[in-house]
């Protein structure tokens, strides 16, 4: 029987973040017949999408923030200055960053998280289903995980 001896590490180090991140992705391709299929195509890529409106004086007054992976869009962050909530920014940011993904990097979904407070029901009246809720998270607050079919 042969003993290992191992050492934990706590510290923040990007290049064994790096090289985790490489050593997992070559796993999951050899583990994975999809994942092995994208490898080497457009699709494997993250490609950011942004999506700005600015109002007449140039200050920012919404923006959404995601990636497209996979035929997959994922939106990172969503915002419409409080003067401006309730007019349809947010419909249209949203719109907009489909559409693109959809007709521009041939996406068939969409995945995003919410919180509670924040805009599930928004969501929801866009055509997005909730997939996942995870209550006390953080504690006191709900995540909602939804996703929308582009075709």
């Amino acid at each position: 029987m042969v003993s290992r001896m191992f050492r934990i590490e706590t510290e923040v180090d990007r290049e064994r973040r790096d090289l985790l991140r490489s050593r997992l992705r070559e796993t999951n391709t050899a583990a994975s017949p999809v994942l092995r299929g994208l490898r080497g195509t457009p699709g494997a890529r993250e490609v950011p999408l942004h999506v700005w409106v600015l109002d007449d004086a140039g200050a920012l007054a919404g923006g959404l923030v995601g990636h497209t992976w996979a035929t997959w869009m994922h939106v990172t962050y969503l915002w419409v200055d409080e003067r401006h909530r309730g007019s349809g920014l947010g419909s249209r940011l949203l719109g907009e960053a489909e559409r693109i993904a959809r007709d521009g990097r041939g996406c068939a979904a969409v995945r995003l998280e919410t919180w509670d407070f924040q805009a599930p029901v928004f969501y929801q009246r866009q055509g997005y289903e909730v997939v996942c809720v995870i209550p006390d998270y953080p504690p006191g607050i709900t995540e909602y995980t939804l996703t929308k079919r582009l075709r």
